[in-house]
């Protein structure tokens, strides 16, 4: 099978079944066993297709007798295969693009789509420089959602609240690839052991920017193949969900309630910094999730996790006033990790915001119960919306007088505070001046009394 015809097969998942690109991609990848060339490309071709939909359905509509939707999914995700090639891919000759696009039409319609195919293509090749944008000025909304290829809503909310600059810096670093970020499970090893283990397998690896025992990896096929992974000696986990561990920072003996926690990453985490001594109790929701935390303990070597099938909203009654410690990392919009999941910009809904606002409110109130006097909760997300996070907080505290701001500093890294709130207690992380995904951490403290 082509690299072209693997990209489409998972751009139709996506569009015709509403599959999740990454699952898509990885089980497809895993049967056809390409070359790692041939798999980077393949990857580029669906990310960024993904990623640009938008752009390039507008550059195609110029070129258009009837709108895109209306054609069969087939042709329409084999055009815009051939336009992301066209005007993005600059490595990529417009007429291999184009002729590519036309075999590809070949095994999926009659002659006469071949002919509407590479009609379309070449045209787009032939006005692709005269493409006429929206004046920034005049419609700032859609040159940039256009330009950058993200939702129009979003890009007008990021407009009110980070300004033009702020915006376009933002939209950019979502569009920029995410690095391949592990945690090193030092229950097991050490940084520079597992350096020295990977860098003999071929894999590339430096400290991360900011987290402790974070690496960046490059130069493997995939991370579940590798033999260190298999040992149990890292885990897969962005920088900034580290940090978030680091944020909680209990001690050996602790207890430990993860109020939301497959599939286990900062349970994990949480029971790495504390040596493997204390109790942590790992929440979730769906028994099948409860199976992965299972799975990440057994490979990593924890054994003070203790996963329980429960609903966040509703911790057991038993559990009231038992934590030392409870971290709530909440169900959000997800709009600080766009960069790493190249659909789910358009999956996304202004709508949700409020109702995710909703649930992660009695999931705090339900976590509040279960802190003891004097414990720390410390409250997460992947979003950068006001609503899931500042605004979050803050309505806690006016509902819970008995809790208090705790400080981060110390916590974490001085360098991460741009704007002076760690000493607050909260920080978030913005992609476009971190160079991490975007999280929210904030810490309170509940009164002794």
């Amino acid at each position: 099978m082509s690299a072209r015809e693997t990209a489409l097969k998972v751009l139709l998942a996506v569009d015709e079944r509403d599959a999740y690109a990454n699952l898509a991609l990885g089980s497809l990848l895993e049967k056809v066993h390409p070359g790692k060339l041939d798999r980077a490309f393949i990857t580029e071709l669906v990310y960024g297709t993904l990623r640009t939909q938008n752009t390039l359905d507008w550059a195609l509509s110029h070129y258009l007798r009837r709108p895109l939707p209306g054609l069969s999914a087939a042709v329409r995700n084999i055009l815009r295969l051939g336009a992301y090639q066209i005007l993005f891919m600059d490595r990529v000759p417009d007429s291999a693009a184009v002729n590519e696009s036309a075999t590809q039409a070949r095994q999926h319609g009659h002659e006469g789509i071949v002919k509407f195919v590479n009609g379309v293509l070449r045209n787009l090749v032939r006005g692709k420089e005269k493409l006429n944008y929206p004046d920034p000025d005049e419609d700032p909304v859609q040159y940039l959602a256009l330009r950058h290829s993200h939702p129009a809503w979003l890009v007008r909310r990021w407009l009110n609240d980070f300004g033009y600059a702020n915006t376009q810096a933002l939209c950019m670093a979502n569009n920029q690839p995410a690095p391949n970020t592990v945690r090193v499970n030092t229950l097991k090893t050490s940084a520079a052991e597992l350096t020295k283990r990977l860098e003999a397998l071929g894999v590339h690896a430096k400290k991360g920017q900011y987290a402790a025992d974070c690496l960046q990896l490059r130069g493997f096929v995939s991370l579940g193949g590798l033999s260190p992974f298999k040992e149990g000696l890292l885990q897969a986990q962005d920088e900034s969900s580290i940090l978030v561990g680091q944020a909680v920072s209990p001690a050996p003996g602790d207890r430990v309630l993860d109020a939301a926690s497959a599939p286990g990453g900062k349970a994990t985490h949480l029971a790495q910094l504390m040596q493997n001594q204390g109790e942590i109790l790992a929440l979730d929701v769906h028994e099948h999730k409860i199976r992965l935390i299972e799975e990440n303990c057994r490979r990593l070597g924890v054994q003070v996790v203790r996963p329980v099938l429960a609903d966040a909203r509703e911790i057991p009654e038993e559990y009231a006033k038992w934590a030392d410690y409870v971290l709530v990392d909440a169900p959000c919009s997800g709009l600080g990790v766009l960069r790493r999941r190249p659909d789910s910009r358009w999956r996304k809904d202004e709508k949700q915001i409020n109702s995710l606002a909703e649930l992660q409110a009695q999931i705090l109130d339900a976590a509040a119960v279960a802190l003891k006097p004097g414990g720390v909760l410390v409250y997460s997300t992947c979003t950068i919306t006001r609503e899931e996070n500042l605004g979050q907080v803050e309505s806690f505290l006016h509902r819970h007088p008995d809790f208090k701001w705790d400080s981060l500093a110390g916590l974490l890294p001085d360098s991460l505070d741009h704007e002076t709130t760690m000493g607050r207690g909260y920080l978030q992380i913005l992609p476009h001046l971190h160079g991490l995904d975007g999280f929210f951490m904030a810490r309170l403290r509940k009164s002794s009394a």
